[in-house]
C-alpha cells in the first residue's frame, strides 16, 4: 500500500508540474490557444451530469474517455466487458457522438477501443461580395480513435494507457496528430471505500492544418520578365497544442448500505490553456439484485469566471437480464446564453 500511494503521489506531482509549466503565465491568458478542444467536452451522460468530476469513478467503457486506469475495474455485477454509445445534442446544432468497447485480455488486463466524433453540420459558403451565400456549402468534423490497455498493478491499484489518433477537418483542410492518455485509480478500505485517482489526458503532438486552400502559385522574381508566375508554394500554417490536462480526483461514499449509496466527488483540473479549477458532483444510487437507479448532479469549472454553464443534472437506470446488464443514462446541462445540452446513453455489460 505504501508503494502504491508513493507512485500515485509521484504521478500527481509530475503531472501537475508539467500542466502548470505548459499552462498560462500569471500575466497572460492562454484561453483559446489549443486545437481539438472537443477532447475536453467529456463523453457519456454520467460524467457530464456529475460536472466532469468523474476521474475516480469512471469504469469500463466510460473510463476510456476520462481515466484509462478505470477501464480494468469491473462493473458491480462482475462484468469486465462493456459496450457504450452516447449521443450529445450539443449547442448550435452540433452533434457529439462517442462509443467505447472493453473486453478482457491477458488475464486481469482489459483492452478498449474508443471513438469520438463531432459533426458541425453543413454551412453556407459566404464571401464579402455574397454575404448571404454563394450557393455552395461546406462541412467541418472532428474525430478521435483510441486504443487502450488497462490492468491492476495490485488488487487495489489500477493503471491504464491510451494511444489515440486525433483529426480535425474543415472544408478542404485537414489536421491530425497522435496523443496519449495515462491514468491511475486507487481503491481503499478507508471511509466506506474512498477512491483516489489521477490522469494525464491529451499529451501529444501539435496540429497544423494542411490542404488545397493553403496551396498557392507565386512568382519568385517579379522584377524580371520571363520568370514563371506559376511556381507552386504552400502557406506556412501555425502549429497548435492539444488541450493537455492533468486531473486529480476523489470519490467518497458518505452513505453506504446494501441498497443505497450516496457518493460525493471532486476533481482538481489543470490544463495548458486555463487556470486550475475544480469540478464537483454527487450521485445517489439505489440498488437491488436486478435493478440500479442513479440520480446525479454536478458543478463544473468552479473558480473560473465568465463560464456560461456550471450546473448539470442527470439520471440513469440499469437492469440485469440473464447475466447481462443493460444501462440507460441521461444528462441535462443548462446554458445561460446558449441552448441547453442533452445527452443520452445506452450501455451493455457482459
Amino acid at each position: 500500500m505504501r508503494r502504491t500511494i508513493s507512485l500515485l503521489i509521484l504521478f500527481a506531482l509530475v503531472g501537475s508540474t508539467y500542466a502548470q509549466d505548459s499552462g498560462q503565465s500569471d500575466d497572460q491568458s492562454r484561453v483559446g490557444t489549443t486545437a481539438a478542444t472537443f477532447l475536453t467536452l467529456g463523453a457519456g451522460a454520467p460524467g457530464l451530469s456529475l460536472g466532469h468530476a468523474y476521474t475516480a469513478t469512471a469504469t469500463g467503457a466510460d473510463a476510456l474517455f476520462w481515466n484509462p486506469g478505470g477501464a480494468a475495474i469491473a462493473h458491480r455485477s462482475g462484468q469486465r466487458s462493456g459496450l457504450m454509445f452516447s449521443n450529445n445534442e450539443w449547442i448550435a446544432g452540433i452533434t457529439y457522438n462517442t462509443a467505447g468497447l472493453t473486453i478482457p485480455a491477458g488475464g486481469s488486463g482489459v483492452v478498449g477501443l474508443s471513438i469520438a466524433s463531432v459533426d458541425y453540420g453543413s454551412m453556407k459558403v459566404r464571401t464579402i461580395a455574397r454575404p448571404e451565400g454563394t450557393g455552395e456549402t461546406f462541412s467541418a468534423a472532428d474525430l478521435s480513435v483510441g486504443l487502450t490497455y488497462a490492468m491492476p498493478l495490485t488488487p487495489n491499484f489500477y493503471f491504464g494507457g491510451t494511444t489515440k489518433l486525433v483529426r480535425q477537418s474543415i472544408r478542404d483542410m485537414r489536421a491530425r496528430t497522435m496523443a496519449i492518455d495515462v491514468g491511475f485509480v486507487l481503491l481503499t478500505d478507508y471511509f466506506n471505500g474512498l477512491k483516489v485517482a489521477a490522469s494525464i489526458m491529451n499529451f501529444g503532438g501539435k496540429m497544423t492544418m494542411r490542404g488545397i486552400n493553403s496551396e498557392i502559385q507565386v512568382d519568385l522574381d517579379p522584377q524580371h520578365d520571363g520568370s514563371s508566375e506559376s511556381i507552386p508554394a504552400r502557406i506556412k500554417m501555425d502549429a497548435w497544442d492539444l488541450p493537455m490536462s492533468f486531473k486529480f480526483g476523489i470519490s467518497l461514499p458518505v452513505i453506504k448500505t446494501d441498497a443505497t449509496e450516496l457518493v460525493i466527488l471532486a476533481d482538481a483540473n489543470q490544463t495548458n490553456d486555463n487556470n486550475l479549477n475544480g469540478d464537483f458532483g454527487a450521485q445517489f444510487k439505489y440498488m437491488t439484485r436486478m435493478l440500479t437507479f442513479n440520480a446525479r448532479a454536478g458543478y463544473k469549472d468552479a473558480f473560473i469566471d465568465n463560464v456560461d454553464s456550471h450546473l448539470s443534472y442527470g439520471a440513469g437506470l440499469d437492469l440485469q437480464l440473464s447475466g447481462v446488464r443493460f444501462g440507460f443514462d441521461y444528462a441535462y446541462v443548462p446554458f445561460d446564453l446558449l441552448d441547453s445540452s442533452q445527452t443520452m446513453d445506452f450501455r451493455i455489460y457482459f
